[in-house]
This record gives C-alpha cells, sequence and structure tokens, in this order.
C-alpha cells in the first residue's frame, strides 16, 4: 500500500503541495487529478524521489521512503514515467531500454524484458536501433512507458500519460496499463487533466486544488453521479 501523511512540498517560497493525506491500495489504480498547476506532477516527484526535501510521510508497501534517494527507490521497485517525454534522444531505443533496465528491480533477464516490450509494441521492435529523437509522439510515449515497466515495477507512477497524443494512440496507451496493470499486479498512480478518461482507468480518484485534496472517493462513484459539477469547480 501506498500511504502518504501530511505531504508539503515547496520549491523556495512556492508552495506546491499542503497537507496531503490520501493512500492507495497495493494493485489498484489511483487517478489524480486537477489543473495546470495543481500539484499533481509535486505528487509523483516527492513520491520517487525527485521533489527535494519535503515534510510529511510517504510509505510504500511499510517502508518509510523519506531515507531513500531516487536510486534506491527505483531499486525498491518505483518507476516514474515523467511527463515530457524525457529520454535520451540520440541514445538509440533499445539503448534506451538496456538503461532503464539496468537501473531497476531487474524482475527479468534484459533479453526477455526485450522481447516483452517489442511483443507489446511491435513498432519500437521494428525502430530498435533508431534514435528515439527521430520517433513521432505516439512512439515516444510508448518508449516512456516500456522504461518505466521493463523495470518490474512493483509502484508505477505516470505523469500525464496522454498529454498531446492523437485519441487513437491515447486508447493504445490506455489499454497498455490496463493490461500490464492486470497482469503484473503492480500499484499504479497517473496524473490526467482529461477527468472523465483517468476515472474509467482507475480505482479511486483524488482531486488536487491548488496544492490540496479537493475531493476524494471511488472513481466508479464519481462516473455514476455524473459528478461533473464537483470536479469542473474543483479545477476553478
Amino acid at each position: 500500500m501506498l500511504e502518504i501523511e501530511h505531504l508539503t512540498v515547496r520549491y523556495g517560497a512556492i508552495q506546491a503541495l499542503a497537507d496531503v493525506s490520501l493512500s492507495v491500495p497495493s494493485g489498484s489504480k489511483a487517478a489524480v487529478l486537477g489543473a495546470n498547476g495543481a500539484g499533481k506532477s509535486s505528487l509523483l516527484r516527492a513520491i520517487s524521489g525527485l521533489a527535494g526535501d519535503y515534510a510529511g510521510r510517504i510509505r510504500f508497501d511499510g517502508r518509510d521512503l523519506g531515507p531513500m534517494s531516487a536510486t534506491e527507490r527505483s531499486r525498491f521497485g518505483i518507476a516514474h514515467a515523467m511527463e515530457g517525454r524525457r529520454l535520451f534522444r540520440q541514445l538509440t531505443v533499445q539503448e534506451n531500454l538496456e538503461l532503464a533496465w539496468n537501473f531497476g528491480r531487474r524482475g527479468a533477464p534484459l533479453r526477455a524484458s526485450l522481447d516483452e516490450v517489442y511483443a507489446r509494441f511491435p513498432i519500437l521492435g521494428d525502430r530498435a536501433n533508431l534514435a528515439c529523437g527521430l520517433l513521432s509522439g505516439g512512439q515516444q510515449q510508448m518508449l516512456i512507458l516500456s522504461c518505466a515497466t521493463i523495470r518490474s515495477p512493483r509502484l508505477l507512477l505516470l505523469d500525464e500519460p496522454s498529454l498531446g497524443l492523437a485519441p487513437i494512440i491515447v486508447t493504445q496507451i490506455y489499454e497498455f496499463i490496463d493490461a500490464f496493470a492486470r497482469a503484473s499486479g503492480v500499484t499504479v498512480v497517473l496524473t490526467e487533466q482529461m477527468a472523465m478518461l483517468a476515472l474509467k482507468a482507475s480505482h479511486h480518484a483524488f482531486v488536487l486544488r491548488r496544492g490540496t485534496v479537493a475531493l476524494r472517493g471511488a472513481s466508479a462513484d464519481f462516473l455514476e453521479r455524473g459528478a461533473f459539477a464537483e470536479l469542473s469547480a474543483a479545477y476553478l
């Protein structure tokens, strides 16, 4: 289980998160929703160890993550696919995957892990020796997700996985996330601005507004009651 208690994140004089508390059961998917600047990315960065100093406590599977560096958290099983398609663009597709595998838990041998990636996304196999900066946006997003999942994570953090993608690619990306989560039992926390898309893909939802949790509940409940007015108010 992921447990966050009274989390506060600051960047100098700017407070990104204020007293955020939430929990995500093991093996479930949670959506973190909110407008730009609500604190979604800061929440994921704090979990993965990239937010620098923060106040509060973050535990995963009963272990306090506070003393652990970002590298130690990665080896512990936390994978973070950051917003902005952050890849080593001059390296090939396969070189990016090999680098990601080396920083993860190595749940399977490298060759088997690569074969699994290429089976899921054949286009990446076709372009394995191509510099990833030459890939389309959708192909880069497939590679980023593959770099995160090739690590055999126990906790998968996905920051805006649909950002800037065509609808058909968004569908493929979310189908992959759902299939991978079902097969691996990984706990998933994803951020999105597209509320309905994320609610349909998750079990639990948290809506951030100006760095605090404005709404929380089961995703199905939000969808059943058509909580558009509540969500709209939280985004303003």
